[in-house]
């Protein structure tokens, strides 16, 4: 069955934003916060795909449907946040689509410039998270989150100062600091459904190697989270927290060890097991074997000589 085309709207001003949702204009033209309880109800009657051209931070409860987090549903009575990168696809299924209650903080990019948060805020993964892959408060993490909400709400409303955006900008930065804070320990919560994941993710890599896949090339990240279905940056991010080292790192560990198996075992050039283990240049595989074991491929196949 050929799926209908969905419809694509680009959002690029905060300003636009409040026209679709039929609210007053921004009192800043570079950053906005709203509560889900002054938005009128929106339903769509077909799927809708929007970009939007700034950083949106949301708290929701209350939200009609349920969210899929990994293999649980998670009803938005509990607080649920989302955190979306510029450009980032949202994809918009049919019926109502609004919370019924939360915040939705809007941050263009151009309110950070001249600030450190404007390349710190690049550093927090969990703004290409996935929406499963949201951020489940527990009620004490909800009261300290909206007591940041209020206080930005708070300075929003205000005449603007001189202080005002060092203000704004700072509470944006401690909402940050906490989220991360509580990522990590939703990481832990969850490390039993993570292990499973871990182990999926060491099954495929696995697989990479052992079926030959590596015709393809060498694997990505993102060839092994499409696989296993969330997001890159949540990926590393949970391997980071249950094994202290990132996909990559995974990936060269897997990598040296099937390279020193093909040269203890085999008769193989070392351009061979280069291209054979999907390396396009053997100079490559050469500079990261050396970099990881102290010794060159030849010098390691001499030790089993």
């Amino acid at each position: 069955m050929k799926k209908e085309p969905i419809e694509t709207i680009h959002i690029d001003s905060i300003t636009q934003s409040h026209q679709l949702m039929r609210i007053d204009k921004p009192k800043h033209p570079l950053f906005s916060i709203v509560r889900f309880e002054d938005i009128e109800q929106q339903a769509l009657d077909s799927r809708l795909r929007l970009i939007f051209g700034y950083y949106q931070i949301t708290l929701k409860r209350n939200c009609p449907g349920k969210l899929q987090y990994g293999q649980t549903m998670y009803d938005f009575d509990e607080g649920v946040m989302s955190f979306f990168a510029p450009k980032q696809v949202n994809i918009l299924e049919p019926g109502e689509v609004l919370a019924r209650s939360g915040w939705l903080l809007n941050i263009h990019p151009d309110f950070l410039r001249t600030y450190p948060l404007a390349q710190k805020i690049k550093d927090y993964g969990f703004f290409e998270y996935a929406v499963n892959e949201a951020l489940i408060l527990s009620e004490e993490e909800e009261k300290s989150i909206i007591a940041i909400f209020h206080q930005i709400e708070r300075e929003y409303t205000l005449p603007i100062d001189n202080f005002s955006q060092d203000v704004v900008i700072s509470n944006i930065e401690l909402l940050l600091t906490y989220c991360n804070r509580y990522y990590n320990r939703q990481f832990i919560v969850r490390k039993a459904t993570n292990h499973t994941l871990l182990g999926k993710f060491e099954k495929l890599l696995n697989e990479y190697f052992d079926n030959k896949m590596t015709d393809k090339g060498l694997p990505s990240v993102k060839y092994f989270a499409d696989a296993m279905n969330i997001s890159p940056n949540y990926l590393g991010d949970m391997l980071r927290q249950l094994t202290g080292n990132n996909v990559q790192q995974h990936i060269h560990e897997r990598l040296i060890d099937k390279a020193k198996e093909l040269l203890s075992t085999t008769d193989f050039s070392v351009n061979e097991i280069a291209y054979e283990l999907g390396f396009e240049y053997p100079q490559s595989f050469s500079k990261l074997f050396k970099n990881k074991t102290n010794l060159s491929p030849s010098e390691f196949r001499q030790t089993f000589q």
